[in-house]
């Protein structure tokens, strides 16, 4: 199946560059609203039987315009939340977010038992998130669109599809989409990875904790 993954729109903890990663999380910001409108014209090209997203707010208000726009309900689908800070979160420093970055790329460079203090391992995110993506490709789709978060989108693709290369440590921005094609069992391969927003709408400020190098949220 091609399972086309979307960084939600700004939020408000994106413009604070603060580490926030609970549930069910802030809203989305003027201009993450109209970043989530923007998903329906980049997406006017792409088959999409359905519309998932993560149990945060923002990932669900990103998904309604893109659901709407083509008929279909936006399903939650557990497990796709954000990479947990644990006590770094709500963090504006460098230091925490240096602390949550390096755990990512600790895993991506194969430390699955590295976390931040109280957030989750390596070991857990891929579990709870192959399980997730599993449920999706069990529903017999060609095509699915799943908004999640920024974190998540790019450590799990760089630890589960081949082609990512050094893509995973870059930045995703807001209602960036990472295009992969393939399944749980014979395993996923990159089809694109578009790391600037859908539509082009963007925002003159420094990157946030989530739109990394990278963060949360």
């Amino acid at each position: 199946m091609r399972l086309m993954l979307v960084r939600h729109g700004q939020t408000p903890a994106n413009v604070e560059r603060s580490l926030d990663t609970f549930l069910p999380g802030p809203g989305l910001t003027d201009l993450g609203a109209r970043q989530a409108e923007a998903l329906v014209e980049a997406l006017a090209g792409q088959d999409v039987q359905a519309v998932f997203a993560s149990e945060a707010t923002r990932a669900q208000l990103t998904a309604q315009p893109l659901a709407a726009a083509r008929g279909l309900p936006v399903q939650v689908l557990p497990g796709v939340f954000e990479v947990q800070a644990g006590a770094l979160e709500r963090r504006t420093d460098e230091t925490s977010i240096t602390a949550y970055i390096t755990t990512l790329q600790l895993w991506r460079d194969g430390d699955l038992d590295a976390s931040t203090p109280g957030g989750e391992d390596g070991h857990q995110m891929l579990k709870r998130v192959d399980a997730a993506v599993g449920s999706v490709c069990d529903r017999g789709l060609e095509s699915a669109v799943l908004v999640s978060h920024g974190a998540l989108i790019r450590t799990w693709s760089g630890l589960r599809c081949t082609g990512t290369g050094d893509l995973a440590a870059e930045p995703l921005d807001n209602t960036g989409i990472v295009t992969l094609e393939g399944d749980q069992s014979s395993g996923w391969r990159l089809v694109s990875w578009q790391k600037t927003p859908a539509g082009g709408l963007v925002d003159d400020l420094p990157d946030t904790a989530e739109a990394d190098p990278t963060g949360a949220g």
